[in-house]
């Protein structure tokens, strides 16, 4: 996947470049959400989300945007709806996360922690 976003500095590795597509503490979440439900207004998105401002996933959802990862449909209605789905980039990346998830939910959320 080719991002559309110029990145600073060159990557170290195709982790460190993922990382730069989804690092910090909103990005997976957002991703989540919309792997669990499909197509997302962005009021039920910021619900499916809790923590996250306004402003905030806006930006997030912009820069997915730019990425490939997430698609933005806007509907010419009264009022205006906006819907938010992944790409097939968006489900691959979040296909190469699930083991990540499955490693979080055995290590941490079970309460196995291990060393």
């Amino acid at each position: 996947m080719a991002a559309s976003v110029p990145r600073p500095g060159a990557y170290v590795c195709g982790i460190d470049a993922a990382m730069d597509v989804i690092g910090g503490k909103w990005k997976v979440l957002i991703l989540w959400a919309l792997a669990e439900r499909p197509s997302l207004r962005f009021g039920a998105l910021r619900r499916e989300v809790p923590g996250i401002t306004e402003k905030v996933l806006a930006a997030h959802l912009r820069e997915l945007e730019a990425d490939g990862i997430v698609h933005r449909a806007s509907y010419e209605e009264v009022p205006p709806r906006v819907e938010y789905s992944l790409t097939a980039a968006g489900l691959r990346l979040n296909e190469a996360l699930a083991p990540l998830g499955a490693w979080g939910r055995e290590h941490v959320l079970d309460g196995a922690r291990h060393p």
